[in-house]
Protein backbone atom coordinates (compact mmCIF):
# COMPACT_ATOMS: atom_id res chain seq x y z
CA UNK A 1 0.00 0.00 0.00
CA UNK A 2 1.86 3.06 -1.18
CA UNK A 3 -0.89 5.57 -1.88
CA UNK A 4 -3.90 6.69 0.10
CA UNK A 5 -7.30 7.59 -1.26
CA UNK A 6 -9.91 9.77 0.45
CA UNK A 7 -11.43 6.81 2.33
CA UNK A 8 -8.01 5.92 3.78
CA UNK A 9 -7.45 9.55 4.82
CA UNK A 10 -10.89 9.66 6.46
CA UNK A 11 -10.20 6.41 8.32
CA UNK A 12 -6.82 7.69 9.52
CA UNK A 13 -8.32 11.02 10.60
CA UNK A 14 -11.02 9.25 12.58
CA UNK A 15 -8.54 6.88 14.20
CA UNK A 16 -6.36 9.85 15.19
CA UNK A 17 -9.39 11.58 16.68
CA UNK A 18 -10.50 8.48 18.64
CA UNK A 19 -8.87 5.09 18.11
CA UNK A 20 -11.40 3.36 20.36
CA UNK A 21 -14.20 3.62 17.78
CA UNK A 22 -15.85 0.48 16.52
CA UNK A 23 -15.34 -0.67 12.94
CA UNK A 24 -18.95 0.34 12.26
CA UNK A 25 -18.31 3.89 13.51
CA UNK A 26 -15.13 4.18 11.43
CA UNK A 27 -16.88 2.80 8.36
CA UNK A 28 -19.76 5.27 8.69
CA UNK A 29 -17.35 8.21 9.03
CA UNK A 30 -15.42 7.10 5.93
CA UNK A 31 -18.49 6.31 3.83
CA UNK A 32 -17.76 2.59 3.67
CA UNK A 33 -19.32 -0.61 4.91
CA UNK A 34 -17.68 -2.39 7.84
CA UNK A 35 -15.71 -5.10 6.00
CA UNK A 36 -13.91 -2.81 3.52
CA UNK A 37 -13.16 -0.33 6.34
CA UNK A 38 -11.71 -3.11 8.51
CA UNK A 39 -9.61 -4.43 5.57
CA UNK A 40 -8.24 -0.95 4.85
CA UNK A 41 -7.27 -0.44 8.49
CA UNK A 42 -5.55 -3.85 8.57
CA UNK A 43 -3.68 -3.03 5.31
CA UNK A 44 -2.51 0.30 6.78
CA UNK A 45 -1.35 -1.51 9.93
CA UNK A 46 0.55 -4.10 7.85
CA UNK A 47 2.13 -1.36 5.70
CA UNK A 48 3.32 0.51 8.82
CA UNK A 49 1.18 3.57 8.09
CA UNK A 50 -0.58 2.89 11.39
CA UNK A 51 2.29 2.22 13.79
CA UNK A 52 0.20 1.51 16.89
CA UNK A 53 -2.50 2.73 19.24
CA UNK A 54 -1.98 4.61 22.47
CA UNK A 55 -3.63 6.62 25.25
CA UNK A 56 -2.92 10.34 25.51
CA UNK A 57 -1.84 11.13 29.08
CA UNK A 58 -1.90 14.62 30.59
CA UNK A 59 1.75 15.04 31.56
CA UNK A 60 1.06 17.58 34.31
CA UNK A 61 -1.54 15.35 35.98
CA UNK A 62 1.09 12.60 36.27
CA UNK A 63 3.69 14.94 37.77
CA UNK A 64 5.74 15.85 34.68
CA UNK A 65 5.21 19.59 35.12
CA UNK A 66 8.44 20.82 33.54
CA UNK A 67 9.05 20.62 29.80
CA UNK A 68 12.43 21.70 28.45
CA UNK A 69 13.66 22.02 24.87
CA UNK A 70 17.37 21.24 24.86
CA UNK A 71 19.57 22.11 21.90
CA UNK A 72 22.52 19.72 21.73
CA UNK A 73 25.77 19.93 19.78
CA UNK A 74 28.13 17.01 19.19
CA UNK A 75 31.92 17.03 19.03
CA UNK A 76 32.15 14.90 15.90
CA UNK A 77 29.59 13.79 13.35
CA UNK A 78 31.05 10.47 12.32
CA UNK A 79 28.69 7.54 11.90
CA UNK A 80 29.72 5.71 15.08
CA UNK A 81 29.39 8.76 17.38
CA UNK A 82 26.01 9.70 15.92
CA UNK A 83 24.72 6.12 16.26
CA UNK A 84 25.90 5.90 19.90
CA UNK A 85 24.35 9.30 20.72
CA UNK A 86 21.02 8.36 19.14
CA UNK A 87 20.95 4.97 20.92
CA UNK A 88 21.60 6.68 24.26
CA UNK A 89 18.83 9.21 23.57
CA UNK A 90 16.42 6.39 22.71
CA UNK A 91 17.24 4.71 26.05
CA UNK A 92 16.50 7.84 28.13
CA UNK A 93 12.84 7.92 29.25
CA UNK A 94 12.92 11.65 30.08
CA UNK A 95 13.68 12.47 26.44
CA UNK A 96 10.31 12.16 24.71
CA UNK A 97 11.31 13.67 21.35
CA UNK A 98 14.61 14.03 19.52
CA UNK A 99 15.10 15.79 16.21
CA UNK A 100 18.28 16.00 14.14
CA UNK A 101 18.25 19.58 12.90
CA UNK A 102 19.94 22.14 10.71
CA UNK A 103 20.99 25.48 12.16
CA UNK A 104 22.79 26.16 15.44
CA UNK A 105 22.03 22.82 17.12
CA UNK A 106 22.74 19.33 15.88
CA UNK A 107 19.75 17.96 17.81
CA UNK A 108 16.74 19.36 19.65
CA UNK A 109 15.41 17.25 22.51
CA UNK A 110 12.11 17.58 24.35
CA UNK A 111 12.65 16.57 27.97
CA UNK A 112 9.86 16.03 30.52
CA UNK A 113 10.63 15.99 34.25
CA UNK A 114 8.80 16.84 37.49
CA UNK A 115 10.70 20.05 38.34
CA UNK A 116 13.83 22.13 37.80
CA UNK A 117 15.88 20.09 40.30
CA UNK A 118 15.01 16.96 38.33
CA UNK A 119 16.12 18.69 35.14
CA UNK A 120 19.42 19.67 36.73
CA UNK A 121 19.91 16.03 37.75
CA UNK A 122 18.99 14.93 34.21
CA UNK A 123 21.64 17.31 32.79
CA UNK A 124 24.41 15.98 35.03
CA UNK A 125 23.44 12.31 35.08
CA UNK A 126 22.24 11.91 31.49
CA UNK A 127 22.60 14.79 29.01
CA UNK A 128 26.22 15.69 29.71
CA UNK A 129 27.13 12.00 29.61
CA UNK A 130 25.53 11.34 26.21
CA UNK A 131 28.21 10.22 23.73
CA UNK A 132 29.90 13.13 21.94
CA UNK A 133 27.93 15.98 23.58
CA UNK A 134 29.87 19.25 23.76
CA UNK A 135 27.10 21.74 24.43
CA UNK A 136 23.53 21.76 25.77
CA UNK A 137 21.42 24.93 25.58
CA UNK A 138 18.14 24.66 27.52
CA UNK A 139 14.88 26.55 27.05
CA UNK A 140 12.23 25.99 29.72
CA UNK A 141 8.71 25.83 28.30
CA UNK A 142 6.58 28.46 30.04
CA UNK A 143 3.30 27.47 28.39
CA UNK A 144 2.38 24.81 25.88
CA UNK A 145 0.33 26.72 23.31
CA UNK A 146 -0.22 23.70 21.07
CA UNK A 147 0.84 20.09 21.43
CA UNK A 148 -1.00 18.17 18.73
CA UNK A 149 -0.47 14.48 18.13
CA UNK A 150 -2.72 14.25 15.07
CA UNK A 151 -1.17 14.59 11.64
CA UNK A 152 -2.86 17.18 9.35
CA UNK A 153 -4.26 14.67 6.86
CA UNK A 154 -7.64 16.18 6.11
CA UNK A 155 -6.34 19.41 4.60
CA UNK A 156 -3.67 17.74 2.48
CA UNK A 157 -4.10 16.16 -0.92
CA UNK A 158 -5.19 12.55 -0.94
CA UNK A 159 -3.08 10.57 -3.36
CA UNK A 160 -5.22 8.24 -5.46
CA UNK A 161 -4.57 4.60 -4.78
CA UNK A 162 -4.51 2.27 -7.77
CA UNK A 163 -7.76 0.40 -8.17
CA UNK A 164 -7.75 -3.28 -7.39
CA UNK A 165 -8.97 -5.57 -10.11
CA UNK A 166 -12.51 -6.75 -9.49
CA UNK A 167 -13.09 -10.41 -9.05
CA UNK A 168 -15.89 -11.93 -11.07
Amino acid sequence: MSQLDRHDVLLLSELQRDSRQTVQQLAAAAGLSATPAWKRVKEMESAGIIRGYTALVDREKVGLTLAVLAEVNLTRHNEDDVRRFEQAVAASPQIVSCYATTGQADYVLKVLVPDIKSYEAFLHETAFKLPGVTHVRSSVVLKEVKAETRLPLEGGPATPRPRRPRSA
